[in-house]
Order: structure tokens, then C-alpha cells, then sequence
């Protein structure tokens, strides 16, 4: 049941992305109107990208934003291997044969977020909005996840950004029937390699590699893989992987959210799981005002800056930790960083706890 508003609340979403999206459906199930504005030109659909999503956030998405559950595949194992030492698992995380987290395509995701929206009378799709006049509009929020615009370039200019010199390549693999719930990935000589299940029939490959020579991506996925009987490999994307910190979250009532706040290496799969974990807590504040019956202002955004931005950028350096541990052992070449991961990961506690923050995130 929708809220009844002693006055109708109007937020602006500038973009039309997968977190545009879910933060729109998310504001339209409390009543409030939005408008989502896009000034990007129709780009062809990735059907190659998929994403992972926790067991606590996609609980949460279900409830509070869409019901995802038939586009989702479910994963209760993961395993973890290193080149380094012979291709041996040094890390195996499972819970009494429990869902871990959830793959989802992401064309999927953007196309039933979109259908749906469609449908709200609270929502409208908007074109060709010149961003300079966008605070004269009348909005009670802005909230901006466009990574280039002019918000962007005037406001959110400033960050704590690291170029890794790595690129991701992404496909989808055909393979003989499998029970296929369980996610694999190999920390290789040239970077990390993720398989990915979307179905029995089908993997999701991520290819996390140094440098920007040329790869022959489908042989080296040929190479590594000794899971699946693959039938067919679909064409490759590929694109360049940052870390970045947005420094102020906010300007006034415009509100900067998803990949603009942060950017993470996708060797963990938490990329738009933080964004989950952003919709969380500035969905709670929103509906405190609501429930308030105060307006949506500034004090929303000072509030979601201070709740989310040292967890964010405490979350995003432990991915990053992580990432040049194995990095300098493979410059290295040595076993050290291999073995001490195994070590660690015969822990129970230690083990359980891992799997604690993959699914919350740090909850401080």
C-alpha cells in the first residue's frame, strides 16, 4: 500500500542505467514521482555482462524494489584456485549447501526494471534534458548517476581514482547440461578468471587481464576450463577497470549515486552490490521522512553521505587489498600469498566470515 503524501514528492534521476533503474522503482513503490532523464544515445544491448548479487541484498530487492527471483541462478558453492600452485584450490566457500549469492543477466534486469516502470504513473522517461537548467526545475532531490555529464563534470569532479591497467573481458559460454551451481575462479599468470553459471547450459567468463596487448581471450578460456564440455563461445566485450572514490556525495540537493560514488575491481562480483547496499540506506532515510511527513531535502543527502561513505570507501579498499595481493604474487611468482590464503581459508571462523561480508558488506 503507497503512502498517502500530504504533498506529492518530485525526485529527478539523471540516467537510465540498471541503478537509475532500481532507484527509480524503489522511489515510485514509496509514492514519490520521478522523472528519469537520459541524455546518452540508445546504445546496442551487452547480452554478454551478468551480474552477482548477494543472498541478503537480492532478499531486499525482491521486497523493496522487484521480484527477480525467475531471472536469477541461483549459486551455494564457491571455489577458488591459483595457477600459482599448480592450478590447486586454495579457498572453498559453501554453507550446508545454501544460496551464496545469485547471477543475473543484465539486459534481464534493465529490460523487467524498464517494463515495469513504464507502467507507473509516478514515472516518466524524459529525453534531451540540458543539465544546466536541471535546479531550476523544481526537484525536491537530483540524484545523478551519470558517470559524464554536466553535474558531473561541475559538482563530482573530484576523486580518489587508481588505474589498475587491467581490462575485463566478458562472454557467455554453451555447454553440455550441468547441475551447475557452482562458481569457479582461477587466479592466473596474466589475472583473475571467474566462471559465472546462469543456467545449466550456460556460463557467465569474466577475464580480468594486465595490460592492454592484444589476448587470444577464447583460447585462453579453452585452457582453463576444466569444468565444463563447451559447445559454443559467444563473441567478447571487453572494457578498462578503475577504483575510484567519489569525495562529496552531494552538492546542495543534488545527490551523486552507483558507479559515480565508487568503482571496484569485479574480481569479487561487489560492484553493484554496494549500489544495493547505497539503495538500502537511502531508501530507510527517505521513508523516515515520509513517514514524517517531512520534505525531501539536503538533509537526505547529508545524511546518506554520512551513513555510507566510510563504509563505501573501507569496503572498496578491502576489494582493492585484495586484488593487489594476488597482483604482487603474480609479479612475483611467488607461492607465499597462494599458501597463506589456504591457510586462512581452512579457518571455519575465518571462512564463515568471509562469507558474512561478501553478503552484508561491513556493518559498522
Amino acid at each position: 500500500m503507497l503512502l498517502k503524501l500530504k504533498f506529492i514528492m518530485n525526485v529527478c534521476i539523471l540516467g537510465n542505467g540498471l541503478t537509475s533503474l532500481a532507484l527509480a522503482k524503489t522511489l515510485v513503490n514509496k509514492g514519490v514521482n520521478v522523472d528519469i532523464f537520459s541524455n546518452k544515445k540508445q546504445v546496442k544491448t551487452n547480452h554478454d555482462r551478468t551480474i552477482g548479487i548477494s543472498k541478503i541484498n537480492l532478499e531486499f530487492f525482491n521486497k523493496e524494489i522487484l521480484n527477480i527471483d525467475k531471472l536469477s541462478w541461483n549459486i551455494n558453492k564457491i571455489e577458488i584456485y591459483s595457477e600459482n600452485l599448480n592450478n590447486e584450490r586454495i579457498l572453498n566457500f559453501q554453507n550446508n549447501n545454501q544460496k551464496l549469492f545469485s547471477v543475473i543477466r543484465n539486459y534481464e534486469l534493465i529490460e523487467n526494471l524498464t517494463k515495469k516502470l513504464k507502467k507507473e504513473k509516478l514515472c516518466k522517461f524524459k529525453k534531451n534534458l540540458n543539465n544546466k537548467n536541471i535546479t531550476k526545475q523544481g526537484y525536491d532531490l537530483i540524484i545523478n548517476c551519470e558517470y559524464s555529464n554536466f553535474i558531473t563534470k561541475k559538482f563530482f569532479s573530484k576523486k580518489i581514482e587508481k588505474n589498475y591497467n587491467d581490462y575485463a573481458y566478458t562472454t557467455i559460454i554453451k555447454h553440455s547440461k550441468t547441475n551447475n551451481n557452482k562458481a569457479i575462479q582461477i587466479f592466473t599468470s596474466r589475472g583473475p578468471l571467474a566462471f559465472l553459471p546462469i543456467s545449466k547450459f550456460e556460463t557467465s567468463v569474466v577475464y580480468s587481464v594486465k595490460g592492454n596487448q592484444k589476448i587470444d581471450f577464447i583460447n585462453l578460456v579453452r585452457f582453463y576450463n576444466k569444468f565444463y564440455n563447451i559447445l559454443h563461445i559467444n563473441n567478447f566485450s571487453k572494457f578498462e577497470l578503475q577504483m575510484s572514490n567519489l569525495r562529496n556525495y552531494y552538492y546542495d540537493n543534488i545527490l551523486a549515486f552507483g558507479d559515480l560514488l565508487h568503482r571496484i575491481h569485479p574480481l569479487a562480483g561487489q560492484g553493484f552490490n554496494m549500489t544495493i547496499r547505497d539503495i538500502k540506506i537511502l531508501s530507510e532515510i527517505i521513508q523516515k521522512k515520509l513517514n514524517l511527513g517531512l520534505p525531501l531535502d539536503v538533509s537526505v543527502n547529508d545524511e546518506f553521505e554520512k551513513k555510507s561513505r566510510h563504509i563505501n570507501y573501507i569496503f572498496s579498499n578491502g576489494i582493492d587489498f585484495i586484488y593487489e595481493f594476488f597482483n604482487f604474487e603474480r609479479k612475483t611468482k611467488s607461492k607465499i600469498f597462494s599458501k597463506t590464503a589456504k591457510f586462512l581459508g581452512k579457518n571455519f571462523n575465518l571462512n564463515k566470515k568471509f562469507i558474512e561480508i561478501a553478503d552484508n558488506g561491513f556493518l559498522l
